[in-house]
């Protein structure tokens, strides 16, 4: 399978995974919140600094798990068009929260998902202009 079209499927089925974390009515962290505050309990307690809390491992996530998007778009788009990895990042953001705004009452949109999710995206269009170099 040529490289472009496996690229194109694995966003494809990127984008599905994320319409299903992004889109579930109610927050997908909930059935482990009681792990989760337990285990940063416990983390802090070994000496992990306070500010590592759930607010930065909500934003780190967000992080994460728009690089590979950035990464995608970006393979596809190709390197005159790199900056649309970030710019597919922010809409898809965008479109996102405004979605859980208007049809989520459970979940809450804010602008610093809008930004980590679209900081996501830049880290990982940076990643694919480092390696389509590294290649090149």
């Amino acid at each position: 399978m040529r490289p472009h079209r496996v690229a194109l499927w694995a966003l494809l089925a990127y984008l599905g995974l994320l319409a299903a974390v992004a889109l579930w009515p109610q927050p997908v962290d909930r059935p482990v919140a009681g792990l989760l505050r337990s285990t940063l309990r416990w983390l802090h307690h070994s000496g992990v600094p306070g500010w590592v809390d759930y607010g930065f491992l909500e934003s780190a996530a967000n992080v994460l798990l728009f690089i590979p998007l950035g990464v995608l778009v970006t393979w596809l788009a190709g390197r005159g068009f790199w900056w649309l990895g970030t710019a597919a990042g922010l809409l898809t953001s965008c479109a996102i929260e405004a979605a859980q705004f208007l049809f989520l009452p459970a979940r809450y949109p804010t602008a610093a998902d809008v930004l980590a999710n679209t900081l996501g995206a830049l880290l990982g269009t940076l990643l694919a202009a480092l390696l389509g170099r590294r290649r090149s």
